[in-house]
């Protein structure tokens, strides 16, 4: 099979096409990345001498390079990370969430009707149910869309194109929407490698609010393994949820970092929350694990050790992320510093 995998240098993107690469070494991977400020060719150092993974910077806004690529490698399957991610980024820029994650998954799909490829797989997110009240069930595949921020709107956009896709031309699509990941390689904008990069440094550890908001992890490879499973067994128009169950407050997830660092607690500043920032995100996966017998395989408090482990063990990775290309490029695009509070 011939992969056409987007976002394939981000955190998550890179994960898979290591993953990919290990588990089917007689396939493509054609990996494709713009290469803004969190995608990083240093995450794909594992797969660099392979020959089964080609990589090509282009942009899924690009709908003639997306064509021409999938064209010239016979592409059986997109499947697609491409997305700007962080929500107090799409807050201060919403039309580049919209123009990406919305706009993008939409040139991306007409590019692969057009090189007839036979599966699309789009990668989305817990966001897009809203928050869900502490006394509720967590959100199942049926449940109503709620995107309370710009992010998850263009999220839950994306979806309703994708399946507007498979209801009028038939394409075979499917999506997986999955929780809060972590692990080696995640960008230190986001809550878990930020609070440990600053834990290290002995700086500050900013918290939303009261740090009580409610989120589920899971760690990026065994989303990954959902997202295969998801690619060869998936029915066609289908969502599939991906979680782990394991609901943690933001303050106790920034806690456990603290003592896995040897940081001290009084790092921790509680910073004015964010406008509209969900308290809880949770997601039922009885779907996923009866249909495709998909399982987590890291409970968090293993994850998070080795997690914490790995920033420690790679401080040529760390300081190359934080470096000033990617400061200047993240504030000359967004106009506000690099580091910024919990998700």
């Amino acid at each position: 099979m011939n992969l056409l995998v987007t976002g394939g240098a981000g955190f998550i993107g890179s994960a898979y096409v290591r993953l990919a690469r290990r588990r089917r070494p007689g396939d493509l991977v054609v990996n494709v990345d713009a290469l803004t400020y969190a995608g990083n060719l240093e995450n794909l150092r594992e797969v660099e001498a392979d020959r089964g993974h080609v990589f090509a910077r282009a942009d899924i806004r690009d709908g003639a390079a997306m064509l021409e690529i999938m064209r010239r490698h016979a592409i059986d399957a997109v499947i697609n990370f491409a997305a700007e991610t962080h929500v107090d980024r799409s807050l201060m820029a919403p039309e580049l969430f919209v123009d990406t994650n919305t706009g993008g998954t939409e040139r991306l799909l007409e590019a692969a009707r057009a090189a007839g490829v036979r599966r699309f797989v789009q990668i989305s997110t817990d966001e897009v149910y809203g928050t869900i009240p502490p006394s509720s069930p967590a959100a199942d595949e049926t449940s109503v869309l709620a995107p309370g921020n710009p992010y998850a709107a263009s999220k839950a956009a994306a979806d309703e194109i994708v399946l507007a896709a498979h209801r009028t031309h038939g394409t075979d699509a499917v999506i997986a929407r999955c929780s809060n990941n972590y692990g080696p390689y995640q960008f230190p904008e986001k809550l878990i490698p930020l609070m440990i990069l600053n834990a290290f440094d002995a700086q500050p550890l900013p918290v939303y609010g009261d740090g009580l908001q409610v989120r589920d992890w899971i760690h990026v490879d065994d989303h990954c393994a959902a997202v295969d499973a998801i690619l060869v067994g998936g029915t066609g128009g289908g969502i599939y949820n991906v979680a782990t169950g394991d609901e943690r407050r933001n303050l106790d997830v920034v806690r456990a970092i603290v003592r896995l660092a040897g940081g001290d607690e009084s790092l921790i500043r509680h910073v004015a929350d964010r406008p509209g920032h969900d308290r809880r995100y949770a997601m039922q996966t009885d779907k996923i694990r009866a249909e495709l017998a998909w399982r987590p395989q890291h409970a968090f408090d293993g994850g998070l050790a080795e997690t914490v482990a790995w920033y420690r063990s790679n401080q040529a990775w760390t300081a190359g992320v934080r470096s000033g290309a990617y400061r200047e490029y993240y504030e000359r695009q967004y106009g506000k510093r690099l580091a910024g509070p919990s998700p």
